[in-house]
């Protein structure tokens, strides 16, 4: 049998206009070069705390100063806000996503330049 075929009325429409929000250029361009110089710090102070916590393990011996090389960092990590703050750069005014890369960035390259540094070259 074949089937009824059923009038489909259009509805009508409503017409949607996007209005985009207004776009401060001079303020994402200040906002970035502050992420960057926040970013440059960390990176910087990083570099550093690896090549002191190598410092320590060469001190302590291998595996006491293994574990006072990781506490060292990841304290170093988590009171990064403050020693951000003698720099006179407030992570505040960073977002939260930002400010996680940031804290991502400085253990990885902080644990990068510990291996580089507790090995042959440069021991």
């Amino acid at each position: 049998m074949a089937k009824k075929r059923r009038i489909i009325e259009k509805e009508v429409e409503e017409e949607y206009e996007f209005i985009p929000p207004e776009f401060d250029e001079k303020e994402f361009i200040l906002k970035d070069i502050y992420g960057t110089k926040v970013l440059m710090a960390v990176a910087l102070l990083s570099v550093i705390i690896g090549i002191l916590c190598s410092c320590v393990q060469k001190a302590f011996g291998d595996s006491l100063g293994l574990w006072i090389g990781l506490a060292l960092l990841f304290l170093s990590m988590f009171c990064l806000p403050k020693i951000l703050g003698f720099f006179r750069l407030k992570a505040e005014y960073l977002e939260q996503k930002t400010m996680i890369g940031n804290y991502i960035l400085f253990v990885l390259l902080g644990l990068g330049i510990w291996i580089l540094m507790v090995n042959a070259p440069f021991v």
